[in-house]
């Protein structure tokens, strides 16, 4: 009887966090292979984004990337983010870097290209997504090896 409460319960609250849930829809262009996977982090602030502090890590398989590009979608409650791109190519959940710590696999940010060699702070690549709001969101892979 207790099971069948706490499932009830779980049902009741299920359309709740969907109702909650805002749609994103990412693009991501400049892919330059079909090897491994894209990884998304995504980060609620700045000091979580400086200690590499992810609030969700998601994978997206690159079997639909055509001409370099792809669109991927997840749902995220209202509130501010910022998404950091890792083009994974070798599908260790890891960037993977050169002997003087040069990147060697491609990364992106939300709405945001990097051209320097420096992390960016989080207010660069962040949005604010409201309550019944559909986001899409770009992100150019760069790669520097």
């Amino acid at each position: 009887m207790k099971t069948l409460v706490i499932k009830i319960f779980l049902l009741l609250l299920l359309p709740a966090a969907v109702i909650n849930a805002q749609d994103v829809e990412v693009t991501i262009t400049g892919i330059r292979n079909t090897k491994g996977q894209m990884g998304i982090g995504v980060f609620r602030d700045n000091e979580s984004f400086k200690k590499e502090q992810t609030y969700r890590d998601l994978q997206f398989a690159k079997k639909d990337v055509s001409s370099g590009e792809m669109k991927v979608r997840f749902d995220l409650p209202p509130g501010t983010y910022g998404l950091a791109l890792v083009d994974d190519e070798n599908e260790d959940g890891e960037m993977e870097y050169n002997f003087v710590g040069v990147p060697k696999e491609g990364f992106g940010f939300s709405d945001y290209y990097e051209k320097g060699l420096k992390k960016p702070k989080f207010d660069s690549f962040s949005f604010t997504l409201e309550k019944g709001q559909k986001k899409s969101i770009k992100i150019k892979v760069r790669y520097i090896l």
